[in-house]
């Protein structure tokens, strides 16, 4: 076939998606690409001219004072956490580097413990990616390369060495390399329909599974279960005069009547209802009227997260006809993605559709409830938020306690969560092409990977020289 120059096509929108190229030129495409940018390229570590510390206290300034210094006290329990807060630090020593430019819509932080179990609309058991905060179009690699990194930083932690550490990333590169491959090759209503059971998973029993690990796997998938609503209320809220009430947990959960003088409650409460109403404009028919059957009772200030400390969110406690009937509503400011100043991406009219339209474009199964409002602060500044429930049937595997074995196969069923979210917003086609069939692109994300290992512990050991020269302030949670 005549080959296709497509470095004429223009900028972002000409690029992202290829949705009306044929399978052919597509492929065409990613072979081009492979021309320009060597999979071998991909393991070439160019660190950002600024340095960590540097990054971390110019995300200061849209922050929450009080809260930074619980911020730098969670990133600096150890690497991973320190890894985990620092999207921005990566982000900057991505945007330096050789990339693809085979664009995807990006997680933007999909390190190892942004996957775990979710429900479905259906009331299915998922297993997918969480936390979208960072997600943005970009290069499809920049996510595998934070994934990978991730498996090293968190094994390295938890006292594996090389021998142990390479295989598993690998199995998460690889696995990425060939799902993509075989979605590939299938259509584009089969790739958005895809998604992982986890109650499928266990039924096959994986290939090889310990009555150990396969104990151990079922009684997290028991324990999502039971992590509800319901179960949100009965841990949060208690009983006083007779309704309930957010439970004190400084500097966690903070009540509203602990945030500010009653005057400035009432105030504080009609800006919510304000947010609730906006909000609800974004739900669909069905969901909009279930929200309107609750009532808003209460409001408290809550801190998550490692990277998000700072940036402001609340719980929403709602209750139906009775107080038995309840629910409660994250909402959560979004903040421009610290990816956005390393790409010509789409300009962002509102940091909150960012998030939930991203979410959308890479989750098999979103929660129903999610959706965004712009609101004024009572001091008068604009943030921007997006709105869920605050938990549906959630739950996590602990890295630091698998073993190698459970490990890889955790990184396997990462990177083809990861592959499929790619194939349902990028152009599967040219990506599979690009990638190949031998192992070139594994091994240049291993080689990465392990460089930014490395490269992350100089910069934790920074951080941590700077709260102990008193360049920062520290303070632990109790």
């Amino acid at each position: 076939m005549t080959e296709v120059d497509w470095t004429q096509r223009g900028p972002l929108v000409d690029k992202w998606p290829i949705a009306y190229a044929s399978e052919a030129d597509q492929r065409a495409y990613g072979r081009q690409t492979r021309r320009r940018v060597s999979r071998r390229s991909l393991a070439e570590l160019v660190p950002g001219e600024q340095d960590a510390v540097s990054i971390l206290r110019g995300q200061e300034a849209n922050r929450i004072a009080e809260l930074i210094p619980l911020r730098y006290a969670r990133m600096l329990v150890s690497p991973f956490t320190f890894y985990r807060g620092a999207a921005a630090v990566m982000a900057a020593d991505l945007g330096g580097g050789p990339r693809s430019d085979l664009f995807v819509q990006l997680c933007g932080d999909a390190h190892l413990d942004n996957f775990g179990l979710f429900a479905s609309p259906e009331r299915r058991l998922m297993f997918d990616l969480n936390d979208f905060d960072e997600t943005y179009p970009g290069p499809f690699e920049w996510d595998v390369k934070r994934l990978a990194a991730s498996f090293d930083i968190a094994m390295r932690q938890a006292g594996f060495g090389p021998a142990e550490r390479e295989p598993v990333v690998l199995a998460a590169a690889s696995a990425y390399r060939r799902r993509m491959r075989r979605y590939a090759g299938r259509t584009s209503r089969e790739v958005f329909y895809s998604h992982i059971d986890i109650d499928a998973v266990l039924a096959s029993r994986p290939e090889g599974a310990t009555k150990e690990e396969f104990a151990a796997a079922s009684k997290t998938v028991a324990k999502a279960r039971s992590r509800d609503t319901m179960q949100a209320v009965r841990k949060l809220t208690e009983t006083v005069d007779g309704r309930p009430r957010f439970v004190s947990q400084p500097p966690v959960l903070v009540p509203l009547a602990e945030l500010m003088p009653t005057a400035d409650q009432n105030e504080l409460m009609a800006w919510i209802a304000m947010l609730l109403a906006g909000y609800a404009q974004t739900l669909s028919a069905d969901r909009r009227r279930l929200l309107q059957q609750y009532h808003l009772v209460e409001v408290a200030r809550r801190v998550v997260g490692v990277g998000s400390v700072g940036t402001a969110a609340w719980v929403v406690l709602l209750t139906g006809a009775n107080d038995a009937d309840a629910v409660i509503l994250q909402a959560k400011e979004a903040q421009e993605s610290v990816l956005a100043p390393y790409l010509a991406g789409p300009r962002i009219s509102h940091q909150g559709q960012r998030v939930v339209e991203g979410q959308r474009l890479m989750q098999a199964f979103g929660d129903p409830m999610l959706g965004w409002r712009e609101a004024v602060t009572l001091g008068g500044t604009r943030r921007d938020y997006y709105l869920r429930q605050f938990r549906d049937w959630k739950g996590s595997f602990d890295s630091q306690e698998m073993t190698v074995r459970q490990l890889t196969f955790y990184a396997r069923a990462c990177g083809q969560t990861l592959a499929r979210a790619h194939a349902r917003s990028g152009d599967r086609m040219a990506i599979a092409a690009y990638l190949g069939g031998g192992d070139a692109f594994d091994r240049a994300i291993l080689a990465f990977a392990t460089a930014y290992a490395d490269k992350n512990e100089a910069d934790y050991a920074a951080l941590r020289a700077a709260a102990d020269s008193g360049a920062i302030t520290v303070a632990p949670e109790p």
